[in-house]
């Protein structure tokens, strides 16, 4: 069968595969293997790979199947649902026994991990944070990569969803060197630091101190802390300190991103990109942001909605949706 791999040369094949093992890029499924002088690394992301490794080359070739590695399905009688960030699984089980039984499984299989989190709250309060059962592993703090950024966070103190990466990454290849790029919700950092990574200079505010934080040593893990501010605010404090002066916003506030427009075109500069995410009804998942945006930039802006992109479904008939908005003083 034909799969995608990074081809080097075979004294640079260590480096290129601890750096794709290190992002989780490996095709574990296939056999890395030697011809002629090359290392053919079988790959699950192409366009992951290349920005993980800035020069490769990456072919289409035929690649043997190894030995499977034993994962939690084969050892429970069920298929179990979990989520990988870092060295952690993360579980959503309201049953102490079936949680259970599901950490010690991912602890015995082949899978990475070190630690094991089981759901034990929704997602509440002005910081997005939930409560964690730890099942396995010393503590709730990881190290994620992704897309070739690393992102070091504590899962009891700050959100982060490793659902989002593909969307993240949508983003982030939009972004040209030396724009002004100003996220309203940051977080950690994950839409701040590969801006920063493209050569953007970057403003990051969010009004959680802990995530704040984070945000400032991610920048540093990735060597970009001279092109990243980070703010400890509500961003509706802020916005009049850097009125005019973004090529490009970011609002990944969902259920309550309308809020927060009137900030936003105080924000924009004279031609600004805004990526404003929303959750609606599958009825009409655009059309309430469009609105609101129209109602909050126009006629100082002329509008144009971009791209109406769906991010992923997010309850029954409901949609989380991204408007890739050109706002044009």
């Amino acid at each position: 069968m034909e799969v995608p791999c990074v081809r080097v040369a075979r004294e640079a094949g260590e480096a290129a595969r601890s750096s794709l093992a290190d992002a989780d890029l490996i095709d574990d499924a296939y056999e890395i293997t030697v011809s002629d002088g090359q290392l053919y690394i079988p790959i699950t992301d192409s366009d992951a790979a290349s920005a993980v490794l800035e020069e490769c080359e990456i072919v289409s070739r035929e690649a043997t199947e190894r030995e499977q590695q034993t994962t939690p399905a084969d050892l429970l009688a069920f298929d179990p649902t979990y989520e990988r960030l870092g060295k952690a699984a993360l579980i959503d089980e309201d049953d102490p026994e079936r949680a259970r039984d599901i950490a010690d499984a991912i602890l015995e299989s082949d899978l990475p991990a070190e630690t094991v989190l089981n759901k034990a709250s929704k997602v509440k309060g002005e910081t997005r944070v939930r409560d964690w059962e730890l099942l396995a592993g010393e503590n709730t703090a990881v190290v994620h990569r992704e897309y070739g950024c690393e992102f070091a966070l504590d899962l009891a103190t700050v959100y982060f969803s490793p659902r989002l990466a593909t969307e993240r990454h949508r983003v982030a290849e939009q972004v040209d060197a030396n724009e002004h790029a100003f996220d309203m919700f940051a977080g950690v950092g994950p839409f701040v630091i590969p801006f920063a990574k493209r050569g953007a200079t970057c403003v990051g505010v969010d009004i959680n101190a802990e995530a704040i934080d984070y945000l400032r040593e991610n920048a540093r893990r990735n060597g970009v802390a001279d092109r990243v501010t980070a703010i400890n605010d509500d961003v509706r404090e802020v916005a009049a300190e850097y009125e005019n002066r973004a090529d490009r916003i970011v609002m990944n506030l969902p259920h309550s991103a309308d809020d927060f427009l009137e900030s936003a075109v105080t924000l924009a500069g004279d031609d600004c990109t805004l990526h404003y995410y929303d959750i609606q009804h599958e009825d009409d998942p655009f059309g309430p942001g469009e609105r609101a945006i129209r109602a909050a930039a126009e006629p100082e802006y002329a509008v144009t909605v971009e791209t109406r992109h769906t991010v992923r479904s997010y309850a029954p008939h409901e949609l989380n949706v991204c408007l890739d908005v050109h706002l044009e003083r």
